[in-house]
């Protein structure tokens, strides 16, 4: 079983609008209200792809029954821990000559939810994927993918993390099957600025000497490159292709790699699947489908 975990799980609010101005009212040319956060991306994707996955996390109040709802009715497991105080954050996106984002803070979570959270943590068994991905809420411990990692230590269990900085940086010593940061993350690691993907391999490398089986790099529509765990270096380009909407890309590239890997543990198509699925979603209004996917990949 694949399992994911969101934090701070969202109902995002993606509005088009045209010629958007500054204190003005503004006229909603489209809506779409979506649920959302990195981990319940990757979940989506994975189902739409046609492989099963559980959804943990964090929800509260009547967003967080959204959410909820919403995903079942999509036929994927959830297993959500209610938290009673707060409600679960509504992200706010406004789409017009630029993007602007507004996100919410999500609800209070204490102790007693992450005891529980490591209750279910528990029920993992050898051979299973857990992901851990994205922010989390300010009220949570900044080391709590290092304290899941340690857990997990000596288990049978391939953990992928798609975090940034100290989020990630923190679980490398525990050696996760694969971390996947886009290029501006790796810079931000190394507190520098990356121009290409020769200096990307150059600090994947670094990230995978501190301990990480497999680095993948995600570059947007440049594609992504991989380091594998034998040391071999991959690098996968998309089609030249119009960029639609990007949010979720970046997990739907993980979700396609894991597809691909599990088809039969084959590095080189786990990375182009990855990168078409990502790139499925970067072109789609949503997340890819496994037709889109699909047909995008007989192009790399």
């Amino acid at each position: 079983m694949i399992y994911t975990i969101t934090f701070n799980p969202a109902l995002d609010y993606i509005v088009e609008v045209e010629n958007f101005k500054k204190d003005e009212i503004n006229r909603v040319k489209s809506e779409l209200v979506l649920p959302g956060g990195k981990g319940i991306n990757i979940s989506i994707v994975l189902k739409n792809l046609g492989v099963d996955s559980t959804a943990l996390g964090f929800i509260a109040g009547f967003t967080g029954k959204e959410i909820e709802r919403r995903l079942l009715e999509n036929n994927i497991n959830v297993n959500f821990i209610e938290v009673k105080e707060g409600f679960s954050r509504i992200n706010t996106k406004v789409i017009s000559e630029k993007e602007t984002a507004i996100n919410g803070n999500g609800p209070h979570i204490c102790k007693e939810h992450i005891d529980k959270l490591f209750k279910q943590i528990d029920n993992i068994e050898n051979g299973d994927i857990l992901i851990l991905s994205g922010s989390i809420p300010k009220n949570i411990s900044s080391s709590i993918y290092e304290e899941i990692c340690k857990y997990l230590q000596g288990r049978d269990i391939r953990i992928i993390v798609d975090a940034t900085k100290d989020l990630l940086v923190n679980v490398l010593k525990y050696h996760p099957f694969l971390i996947k940061p886009n290029i501006d993350e790796l810079g931000e690691i190394f507190n520098t600025k990356i121009e290409n993907k020769e200096q990307a391999i150059e600090y994947g490398k670094k990230l995978q000497e501190m301990g990480s089986q497999n680095v993948m790099i995600s570059m947007g529509g440049e594609g992504a490159v991989l380091i594998d765990e034998n040391r071999n270096i991959y690098n996968c380009v998309p089609p030249d292709m119009e960029s639609v909407n990007t949010v979720g890309a970046g997990d739907s590239t993980v979700a396609g790699f894991i597809v691909g890997y599990m088809k039969n543990n084959n590095y080189e198509e786990a990375l182009k699947m990855g990168v078409a699925t990502g790139t499925a979603s970067a072109c789609s209004k949503y997340l890819a489908t496994k037709e889109e996917a699909l047909k995008i990949l007989k192009q790399i």
